[in-house]
């Protein structure tokens, strides 16, 4: 288990907050433009959790800035309410509301349609707010008068009307907002929005809502927005209408890749740079209106050479680092004498089957009927009637073409079938989503590796755990991943049987090809599948790691139902108790190995030339 230190974070923010109005100015900047790099990082902190966390890119983000900071404007002028934080607060809640109904809209579609969407929202509110709502908002006036905020505590009253008292109070709520952020990330919720940001589908095959926790993202980030656009409101002594323009969404997007997506701190310093070099350009080389031209370039030059930001880029170096120092700890644990896998797990318990109370322990466990799968005119798969019982180990095999791959999607219902029917513990879950049938415990590994390559073996591993103990939706946002009860049990059992306690905190893009097919198939574990489907694990093995790989499965086999496809014969066989043959999308026939082996239709569909050879 690593060392972690959760309040690092923390504890550098406040020596920073405190030490900036005091460096800072040496520096060129004013404290006017310091509060401004506070309110940019505090909305740039909900936008992180989205893109850099969830992985969504939304150019959006204005209209929720300008929504939060106009309806806290409105209550605080117009409708004379004289609480400014209640305000703000009421403001980041509205515009709350409002990115959820937005989110249920923009999330439908992913990728660059979702970022389009969010493009379109972002106009629409841009208009709303200078035509039919300028009577409310001020249109392209604004709304002035807003007041500066102060509290009464009885023996004094606190007030920030001065740069430095509203730098006190700015840097009190990006600190909340921070410490509210890492909360989140180092949440549950947080861990399954990194697992979207590399792998949503996979996400959605390990039992989780991947559109619940996208839209949870969103949310936050409106929020987020929301209160900044109200504390803008507060420090400018009036609500801009610029807040709503596409720009400033530009400007938020621009200012996270400069500082590092997915760091939390990076939106900060990303808005620092951005803010002193705008500042410079324009006051002190006066380059006029040249001056977006310039800082457009020094962005791209920026992008460029560091990739991942300012603050991304200080992490790789630390990783760079580690990765160095997990190297040389891995070649002075494995000096020595070899030892296979079967050896190394002699002792390890095999991780049990989920039991529900519904559960026969003998009979059936999955029923498939007149399965047919059509994409246009081809048929895939054809009326195919497919039994598997309770603990059995069941293989199939088939030429390339044959429809075995589609057989597990349809089985898995990671696509729907053209027709027929599909039990599965007794309940038709036909139609059914993949999160919800991994959830019943029928879940399976990839043929190509689908991981979390930016996360490391423990973290991969975790998030399948979580989907088992969690359920597929849960917003506990500010709960510890270790007060979670059995999931570092879990984890470690899973690494244990998989062979890779030594590798638990190496990133999963580091694996050699062999360890990143045995945590594949970990993943699928991890899940406490009461069915396993295993889509080719042998694939592309040496013939070392596919003797290790045969002594996993038979582990991973005691005490579970397992389906196996795979063209190595010799393995399969061992493996299995009864194999299924397809051919043409049709079941051929089905029988024990050595009936397989000798069957005629077998050997001339398939197998080829094994008559010859037994001869």
């Amino acid at each position: 288990m690593t060392r972690t230190r959760p309040f690092v974070g923390e504890a550098f923010t406040i020596v920073a907050l405190i030490a900036a109005p005091f460096v800072l100015p040496h520096l060129g900047f004013s404290l006017t433009t310091i509060n401004r790099v506070l309110i940019w990082g505090l909305f740039g902190l909900g936008f992180d959790l989205l893109f850099g966390y969830a992985g969504l890119l939304s150019f959006g983000q204005s209209a929720f800035f300008g929504t939060g900071g106009m309806f806290a404007a409105y209550l605080m002028t117009e409708a004379n309410f004289p609480y400014v934080l209640t305000s703000i607060v009421i403001g980041a809640l509205v515009a709350g509301v409002v990115g959820y109904l937005v989110g249920l809209i923009a999330l439908r579609r992913t990728g660059i349609y979702f970022a389009m969407i969010t493009v379109a929202i972002a106009e629409v509110f841009f208009f709303v707010e200078f035509n039919p709502l300028s009577a409310f908002t001020g249109g392209e006036n604004g709304l002035p008068g807003v007041p500066t905020p102060s509290f009464n505590l009885g023996f004094v009253t606190l007030r920030f009307d001065s740069d430095s008292s509203m730098y006190a109070f700015l840097a009190f709520w990006y600190f909340v907002g921070l410490v509210i952020a890492l909360r989140i990330v180092r949440s549950p919720v947080g861990a399954i929005l990194s697992a979207l940001r590399d792998n949503p589908l996979r996400a959605a095959a390990l039992g989780h809502n991947i559109h619940g926790y996208k839209l949870t993202a969103f949310v936050i980030a409106a929020v987020y927005a929301g209160f900044a656009g109200g504390l803008l409101g507060v420090l400018q002594g009036f609500m801009p209408p610029d807040a709503f323009m596409f720009d400033t969404s530009g400007q938020l997007v621009m200012q996270t890749a400069i500082g590092g997506a997915g760091t939390l701190i990076g939106p900060l310093v990303g808005a620092t740079v951005w803010l002193y070099l705008s500042d410079f350009f324009q006051n002190t080389l006066h380059l006029g209106a040249t001056w977006k031209l310039v800082l457009g370039i020094v962005f791209v030059l920026l992008v460029c050479f560091l990739r991942r930001g300012i603050v991304g880029a200080i992490v790789d170096l630390w990783g760079l680092a580690g990765s160095h120092r997990r190297t040389a700890e891995l070649a002075e644990t494995t000096a020595g004498p070899t030892v296979s896998l079967a050896a190394a797990r002699a002792d390890v318990e095999p991780i049990p089957a989920r039991r529900h109370a519904a559960d026969n322990v003998s009979g059936p466990i999955l029923k498939a009927t007149g399965l047919t799968k059509r994409y246009g005119g081809l048929v895939a798969n054809s009326d195919i009637d497919f039994v598997v019982n309770h603990g059995e180990i069941r293989g199939i095999i088939g030429p390339n073409g044959a429809g075995k791959s589609t057989l597990f999607k349809m089985l898995t219902c990671e696509v729907p079938p053209t027709s027929g029917r599909i039990v599965f513990e007794g309940r038709d879950i036909t139609g059914m989503s993949v999160t919800r049938v991994c959830q019943r415990g029928l879940t399976k590994s990839y043929q190509i590796n689908q991981l979390f390559d930016r996360l490391t073996v423990r973290q991969n591993l975790r998030i399948a755990a979580l989907g088992q103990i969690r359920g597929e939706f849960k917003l506990d946002l500010f709960r510890s991943l270790r007060s979670i009860p059995g999931l570092d049990e879990q984890v470690e059992q899973t690494l244990a049987l998989v062979n890779l306690t030594k590798r638990p905190d190496t990133p999963v893009s580091e694996l050699p090809y062999g360890e990143k097919r045995r945590l594949e198939i970990g993943l699928a574990l991890a899940t406490l599948p009461s069915l396993l489907l295993l889509d080719e694990p042998l694939a592309g093995m040496s013939p070392r790691e596919r003797i290790d790989t045969v002594a996993l499965l038979k582990s991973i086999a005691r005490g579970r139902t397992v389906i196996i496809i795979d063209h190595d014969m010799d393995s399969l066989f061992e493996l299995v108790g009864k194999v299924t043959v397809l051919q043409e999308g049709r079941v051929l026939v089905e029988g024990a190995p050595d009936e397989i082996r000798t069957n005629p239709k077998v050997q001339e569909a398939y197998l080829g030339g094994v008559r010859g050879e037994a001869a």
